[in-house]
């Protein structure tokens, strides 16, 4: 192993190398929000609203997010070998809910393997469904009810595809789609919806060549999308009806109550309140201008074009890319796959509450959304995905199994040749196994850090200062290791520390502390 190398001896971390800098999440508004409040919602949960403890894996994904980037939990030491420049990586939290830096990899990592590996170049078109509010926190926690919401909006659509392409002429056509659940709307109440984004057409075998040919659908309405819409609400509220979800009393739907509440009291409570945006996941505060409401009417309303609304249940189909449009279709991908919160969205405001700030207005105008720092940690706490919950799933044609998938999919890459003395780590042990050889249509795959930040035009694997090759030569876990390195380069050894639980009513602004039941001459903020 290289020696320790002096800070003067070495550009970082005074200066990093060209086109690459390590994060700092410690830096940032949403990490120090989650730091200051974190203690202080499990304490409320046991405490105050709730009188439960939060599950464990909710727990588990807010603590790693505290603790992901943060070089005294390790770090991967990358070096060259010819000059000896070297930079520190630290480890990150995997997240799949809420982490702005984990999920902006995984959103990249699946682009990249969707347009890639699964979606054929031809027109896309995404339809997005929600739910209604009573349904939302039922559909957050119920994996079962989930699923099959999800299978039905595929099929729905996709036999939309087939019917409305057979009077074009396109007969016994087949569509495709991939859905992306997406759990929270953009001020982070609980909302959890479905992205599709569906294959524009039918392809339709029996070709000279035996390559199944695509017929793209040459227009959309809003009658249409409004027809659409219907079909999908109406199969819903069977399914639902029939699984004691919803019961219906003489043309009345009312909801019905399931065992979250009883399994666990604190996540119900914490479900509920995010999705009304109630305490403690609220109140809030919205800074929009003056608008005028219009009144409500019976039956599908148009509230845009091929955007349609019916009895809370809405469906946008607005969004479409064509086939040689690449840039329109990775940032369709990376749209539906994005992270709930963007670091920079998050401010603080003067008197102690966090601002929220839109990527676009609300419909009534609303540009930023503000509330107390406990509010926005209940409204991520509410955002963890359950154990096992899959937020990702193909329809149609482009199923694992389907029998026309191997032959739409983009053709695999080129077969690349092993240099000397380059094998598997499995082969260099005498007692593995090689893996086993996948189908040649399941190609997806992980991808490597060092590809991904390529596809950025940041090339971290040549040293900026030799042009040598930049290497992992150390991974370093033992605390002991972690403080010697980071002594010897004069960075601190000490995460930031964590908040103590606040005492009631917990919020941490002086504005909702007195409104909730502080003494006006409490002296704590």
């Amino acid at each position: 192993m290289l020696p320790l190398a002096k800070a003067s001896d070495s550009v970082w971390p005074s200066g990093s190398p060209p086109g690459y800098e390590r994060r700092r999440p410690e830096l940032g508004t949403l990490h120090k929000v989650v730091r200051e409040n974190l203690q202080t919602l499990l304490s409320a949960a046991e405490q105050g609203f709730a009188g439960a403890p939060l599950p464990d894996f909710v727990r588990a994904e807010l603590e790693g997010y505290v603790h992901c980037g943060l070089l005294q939990r390790g770090f991967a030491l990358v070096a060259c070998r010819d000059c000896g420049e070297r930079h520190l990586v630290a480890f990150s939290c995997r997240s799949r809910s809420f982490c702005p830096s984990c999920m902006g990899r995984r959103m990249a990592a699946t682009t990249l393997n969707l347009l890639a590996h699964v979606v054929p170049s031809v027109g896309l078109r995404q339809y997005v469904l929600t739910v209604p509010h009573a349904l939302r926190a039922r559909l957050a926690y119920d994996g079962r009810l989930l699923g099959a919401v999800s299978r039905i909006f595929v099929d729905s659509v996709l036999g939309w595809y087939r019917r409305r392409m057979e009077i074009e002429g396109a007969a016994r056509g087949q569509s495709g789609a991939v859905t992306v659940v997406q759990r929270t709307s953009a001020d982070l109440k609980l909302n959890p919806h479905m992205h599709l984004v569906a294959l524009d057409g039918v392809f339709v075998a029996g070709s000279s060549d035996g390559k199944p040919v695509f017929h793209a659908l040459p227009r959309i309405s809003d009658t249409a999308v409004a027809d659409l819409l219907q079909v999908i609400r109406a199969r819903l509220l069977r399914y639902l009806i029939r699984h004691h979800v919803v019961e219906d009393d003489e043309g009345e739907t009312r909801f019905l109550a399931d065992d979250l509440q009883e399994r666990e009291p604190a996540l119900a409570q914490l479900a509920a309140a995010a999705v009304a945006g109630l305490p403690p996941a609220g109140p809030e505060l919205r800074r929009k201008p003056l608008t005028v409401v219009l009144p409500a009417s019976d039956g599908p309303k148009v509230v845009r074009p091929l955007c349609i609304e019916d009895g809370g249940f809405s469906l946008h189909a607005a969004s479409r890319v064509g086939a040689e449009d690449d840039l329109g279709r990775t940032n369709l991908f990376k749209y539906v796959l994005r992270p709930p919160i963007a670091q920079e969205h998050v401010t603080l405001t003067e008197d102690g509450l966090v601002a929220i700030q839109l990527k676009k207005p609300f419909r009534d105008g609303t540009v930023s959304v503000e509330m107390d720092p406990l509010s926005l940690v209940s409204r991520l706490a509410a955002s963890v995905h359950p154990p096992r919950f899959h937020s990702i799933r193909y329809g149609g044609i482009l199923a694992a199994h389907a029998k026309l998938r191997p032959f739409v999919i983009p053709p695999p890459p080129p077969e690349t040749t092993t240099a000397p003395g380059a094998q598997d780590a499995c082969h260099s042990l005498p007692m593995a196994k090689p893996p086993k050889p996948r189908p040649a249509t399941h190609r997806c795959g992980y991808v490597p850090w060092q590809r991904l930040m390529q596809k950025l035009g940041i090339d971290v694997e040549t040293c900026p200062r030799c042009g040598g090759k930049m290497k992992v030569i150390a991974l370093v876990r033992d605390p002991q290791g972690i403080a010697r390195y980071l002594r010897h380069l004069g960075l601190p050894t000490e995460e930031p520390s964590m908040a103590p639980a606040r005492g009631p009513p917990f919020w941490q602004s002086r504005v909702l502390r007195r409104r909730y039941g502080e003494p006006p001459d409490a002296a704590q903020a």
